[in-house]
């Protein structure tokens, strides 16, 4: 049990560390948002169920009621992550933010055509 109480813990390590280094690397705010919402969000799955799992090391109801409650707040946060990072978007959006394109691109579609905005 602690073999793969280990391995969640790993797992949950990477998320977050993946998500950290993308958040730092990059180019702007909505490419930020990607790690952000999905890699902590599986970062915190893995480490809240590698704890839950060593919370059961010693059986009893109390440690399985912690264990239940630990993963309920895992699919609340699994519910609420991408509904946040949406949230984040459409505010950044309406606040004007452009998303970064690549120089020489700004204002173009992959087709060569000038974009058209919305408004």
């Amino acid at each position: 049990m602690n073999i793969l109480v280990i391995i969640f813990l790993l797992f949950g390590f990477m998320f977050f560390l993946g998500g950290a280094v993308g958040i730092i690397r990059m180019p702007d705010f909505y490419s930020r948002l990607h790690p952000a919402g999905k890699l902590d969000t599986l970062g915190i799955m893995a480490m809240v169920a590698g704890l839950a799992l060593y919370n059961l090391h010693h059986f009893s109801w109390g440690a399985v009621l912690l264990s239940v409650k630990m993963m309920l707040i895992v699919f609340f946060v699994f519910m609420s992550s991408p509904t946040a990072t949406h949230s984040i978007v459409d505010a950044g959006m309406r606040a004007g933010l452009r998303p970064w394109t690549k120089k020489g691109k700004q204002g173009q579609t992959s087709n060569g055509e000038l974009a058209q905005g919305k408004e």
